[in-house]
Formats: C-alpha cells, structure tokens, sequence
C-alpha cells in the first residue's frame, strides 16, 4: 500500500510540475548490414492538473495510513 502511495505521489507531482509525460518510442528500424536506420516517435500523455492534485492527496493518505497499520511479524 506505501508503494502505490509513493508512486500516486510521484505521478502527481509530475502531472502538476510538467502537466504530463513525455516519451520516445521507436518505430521503425531497418537493418541494412553497416548501417541502421531506426524512426523515433515522440509522444505526450497528458495529465490534468486536477488528477495530479487528487493523485498527491490520495498517495499521502496511503503512505500515512500505511505507517499506521503494524507489519506483521514472521516466526
């Protein structure tokens, strides 16, 4: 349960800080024995700023009720 807190926080924060993600895929690559040709995509999820306001508040209370509950112990 911390660990999804901490990944809703972090996801949040990039939501409210850069207003989404941005990432590079490869697309096509051709192989022509010395020489590679690889295309690159460029591509944008965006995330409003609401989600990421709602996604810091809902990983902080995880991550505090998280703290709250005791582990188990092993024998």
């Amino acid at each position: 349960m911390r660990t999804i807190g901490l990944v809703l926080i972090i996801v949040g924060a990039i939501g409210l800080i850069w207003g989404g993600i941005t990432y590079v895929k490869d697309r096509d690559t051709v192989d022509l024995g010395v020489a590679k040709i690889v295309t690159e995509e460029k591509g944008h999820i965006s995330i409003p700023p609401t989600f990421g306001a709602v996604a810091v508040a809902v990983g902080a209370v995880l991550v505090a009720l998280s703290s709250r509950i005791p582990r188990k112990q092993s024998a």
